[in-house]
């Protein structure tokens, strides 16, 4: 199992007056090459439980495994190791560096990784081909739609070659036909590139292209469901590459 989640809690202010328990007794398990949703509205702990998978927080209690490694306990320097490694982040903010193009973004996490040039240009080129983006390496963010800037973020997501791709709300400053179509790319990536793929969103609609449903209310998981068969890549409705004002995306 890639993702083992034990009795996971999660406090703040703990053992002050105003103690919160934001997750409570959280138990899950994830299989590698999977495609997850993780749905529930604001304030149901879907954020807090990304965090706590994203390695970017540990839990009050409980036991976090991933790939057969207690994470749990980790400090600071291996959580990061973790995240650099194993995980890939996609967000709904894009968090492209706006003063340098689509492929230096991309190769931005092989530089610190100690990539050479050579290699780091050849596989950030590959992946902007893998999300339809190759026509726009060069390309500053401010020159680029929503959709394509989200687009250049799952390339980058991918560049130190992750086990899993965390997406938070890809698609929440999207319209839903942009969205849609990032959604295709998340399939790709499942599909195609075998990765585990878990996406965090309140979109039901979005969540029904994906294999299994996790939804949570008030800190706990009220819901564990498959939904049975996964739309396959180009079958997402989305119709061609443009958004409803003719803009590509």
């Amino acid at each position: 199992m890639m993702i083992e989640l034990r009795g996971i809690v999660k406090k703040y202010f703990v053992d002050e007056p105003n103690e919160l328990t934001v997750l409570k007794n959280i138990n899950l398990d994830i299989e590698e090459g999977s495609f997850v949703s993780i749905v529930g509205q604001s304030g149901s702990g879907k954020s807090t439980l990304m965090n706590i998978l994203g390695a970017l927080d540990r839990p009050t209690e409980g036991d976090y495994n991933l790939n057969g490694v207690s994470i749990a306990s980790m400090n600071d320097n291996e959580l990061s190791d973790i995240r650099n490694r194993q995980i890939g982040f996609v967000f709904q903010t894009f968090n492209l560096i706006p003063r340098i193009t689509a492929i230096a973004n991309v190769e931005l996490p092989l530089f610190y990784m100690g990539i050479k040039r050579n290699e780091r240009r050849e596989r950030a080129e590959r992946l902007l081909h893998l999300v339809e983006m190759g026509d726009r390496m060069t390309h500053l963010p401010n020159e680029l739609s929503g959709g394509q800037k989200q687009r250049v973020a799952i390339a980058r997501s991918l560049a130190n070659d992750p086990d899993i791709v965390l997406a938070d709300e890809p698609t929440g400053a999207l319209d839903s036909q942009t969205g849609k179509l990032v959604m295709d790319i998340f399939m790709r990536i499942n599909q195609e590139e075998k990765r585990t793929v878990l996406l965090i969103t309140h979109n039901t609609e979005l969540a029904e292209m994906t294999q299994r449903i996790v939804t949570l209310h008030d800190g706990e998981i009220i819901s564990d469901k498959s939904t049975g068969t996964l739309v396959t890549v180009g079958d997402t409705g989305a119709g061609s590459n443009e958004n409803e004002d003719g803009e590509a995306v």
